[in-house]
């Protein structure tokens, strides 16, 4: 009963990945993505390949899976016996066995559903991109026709949960989704769109978009750790999602996650069993490869349905989370870190940008439409980034950034040809101890365009 997770606290299950599944890293938009021209005096190098070869074995769920013809839906799950049963039934015991990850202490999370079994109000943040923020991928008509009451978004079946588990409880729920971005802007937005809410639980989602960054498990830890030393003590869960062309960065993220024993589900390995056994085709998984299907995240919701279910069956066993105080895995780096914009920095000096609306995530930002730019700003950081709207009217251009005088990277906004308009981040200066700095942005003297749009300014260490 309850296999993988009656463990005492921990999670004991097959930690294993999608062996041969990685065809190439990219970003959650990576269809017809340009990438931006950066050149940074940050130091370090690129985080580690995303190669899911190889599978661990513990128990006998992690064998090596066998093909069936035709999916089999299951009846009847020892993980939601005597629990919340989802409208769906689309994940086997032994599939969700791959879902749940080494390491994993749920205590903390038992707490919230303490908190929340005694009718105290408990809030619930998803932060990730734009599969957290709710973007459903056409798969299979008839499949999802078939096996679909209705298609919801992963985040959706994470909040239903716990209103039907807690009925006579307030559960206030913020999804901090947005689309196309990655843990680099993550960690800089937590403070005001996470833990501004003081939250109880946090869901993590940034595996896919994650896949190739650079520094990206440094980031990711810094992301998790300033959740988990807030002053409210909350719960982090982390979840790993994936391409169904394997793409993914859940070989960076979960060493993370397994530092802290923090409750960690992997979308990524179940997709790749179902692909491998033909119990779903990559079809029917993600329309776009990138983002899921209704029954991607339907399939996603169970898991999360399946996992609550086990903590809150052993929620009498399980005992008080300790406060955090583990020692960081990797450079706490992005300390303090924030986004600065129109209404939190005056700048120097505007030159010809002046303050405007263009984005409406990030709306409190300066546009130039003609001229060099030139405008200015005095900043105390250690490490410096940019939010910047790249564009596909044809009419963005591509500025340098100045810090002391020296040109440290070039940022290319325009991506004529592209999927869509929206905000892009990158570092572009690093360094280990904060100091004040003389920062310009204007227009590169081989840039045939003048617009140039600066969302935010992505400060920290200071």
């Amino acid at each position: 009963m309850f296999k993988g997770l009656k463990r005492t606290a921990a999670v004991i299950a097959a930690l294993s990945f999608c062996a041969g599944m990685l065809y190439g890293c990219g970003s959650e938009e990576s269809s017809g993505k340009k990438e931006s021209s950066v050149a940074s005096s940050s130091s370090g190098s690129s985080s580690a390949e995303s190669s899911l070869t190889g599978s661990s074995s513990v128990e006998s769920s992690s064998a090596e899976p066998t093909k069936e013809a035709e999916p089999t839906p299951v009846v009847s799950k020892e993980w939601h016996e005597g629990g919340l049963t989802p409208a769906t039934s689309l994940v086997s015991d032994d599939c969700m066995e791959m879902a749940t990850l080494l390491g994993s202490d749920n205590r903390a999370l038992a707490d919230v559903m303490k908190k929340a079994k005694n009718k105290e109000e408990v809030t619930i943040v998803c932060i990730g991109g734009s599969i957290t923020q709710g973007t459903i991928s056409n798969g299979t008509k008839d499949k999802d026709k078939e096996l679909l009451p209705q298609k919801k978004f992963y985040a959706n079946y994470v909040k239903e949960w716990w209103e039907q588990r807690f009925p006579d409880t307030k559960i206030n729920f913020v999804n901090a989704g947005i689309g196309a971005t990655t843990s680099y802007l993550g960690v800089h937005r937590a403070g005001t769109d996470v833990l501004s809410h003081e939250p109880d639980l946090v869901i993590v989602e940034f595996a896919v978009n994650d896949a190739g960054l650079r520094n990206g498990q440094n980031i990711y830890d810094n992301l998790v750790r300033n959740l988990l030393t807030y002053k409210s003590n909350p719960a982090v869960m982390l979840l790993f999602m994936g391409q169904t062309n394997g793409s993914t960065a859940q070989m960076d993220e979960y060493p993370v996650g397994k530092a802290y024993s923090l409750p960690m589900i992997s979308y990524t390995n179940v997709i790749s069993k179902m692909m491998k056994e033909n119990i779903f085709t990559a079809k029917e998984l993600s329309g776009d490869t990138v983002h899921p299907s209704g029954i991607g995240h339907a399939i996603c919701g169970e898991l999360f349905w399946y996992y609550f279910n086990a903590v809150y069956h052993d929620l009498d066993t399980l005992g008080g989370a300790d406060k955090f105080d583990v020692a960081a895995l990797t450079k706490e780096k992005y300390t303090n870190a924030k986004i600065l914009d129109n209404k939190t920095i005056t700048p120097d000096s505007l030159g010809t940008f002046a303050e405007s609306e263009k984005f409406w995530q990030f709306n409190n930002d300066w546009t130039t439409e003609s001229g060099n730019g030139e405008i200015s700003f005095t900043i105390n950081c250690a490490n410096l980034g940019l939010i910047y709207y790249r564009t596909t009217d044809g009419k963005s251009g591509q500025f340098d950034i100045e810090v002391d005088g020296k040109v440290v990277a070039t940022l290319d906004a325009d991506f004529t040809g592209g999927w869509g308009s929206y905000a892009e981040s990158a570092e572009v200066f690093a360094s280990d101890t904060a100091a004040e700095h003389k920062v310009v942005i204007k227009k590169n003297a081989n840039s045939s365009n003048e617009e140039f749009t600066i969302l935010g300014l992505l400060v920290s260490g200071n």
